[in-house]
């Protein structure tokens, strides 16, 4: 039962990370500017967060691994940034609920393995 729920644990993680993505696009795509600035924008924002997120949080393969407290900083600007993105571009209630469902996340991930970063081969 643990391995669905870790399992399960990691997954929502996967889907939390496409959500970053998708509200900076669609944070961008939908500023109150231009057509150029939105479509510079929606392409520009999410790839920041890809080159952040390959630089230093992906668990098999980051150039530069975080761990401990940088990690946790990482995560905060990280899934803090997706959250905000949601709460400009739809509602803050949508940001909100997007950071609370990370933190249980994280939490969980701390308490299965004792820390943020989870290794896929790892799932126990």
């Amino acid at each position: 039962m643990r391995h669905v729920l870790v399992g399960a644990n990691l997954f929502l993680m996967f889907l939390l990370e496409l959500g970053v993505l998708a509200g900076a696009a669609f944070w961008g795509f939908t500023l109150p500017a231009g057509l150029g600035t939105q479509l510079v924008a929606g392409v520009l924002a999410p790839a920041v967060f890809v080159l952040m997120w390959a630089l230093f949080g992906a668990a098999a393969n980051a150039r530069f691994p975080l761990t401990g407290w940088w990690r946790v900083a990482l995560e905060l600007i990280w899934f803090g940034g997706g959250a905000v993105a949601w709460a400009v571009a739809v509602t803050p209630a949508l940001g909100i609920a997007f950071f609370v469902v990370w933190a249980v996340n994280a939490t969980v991930r701390i308490v299965a393995h004792g820390e943020l970063i989870v290794q896929v081969g790892r799932a126990e």
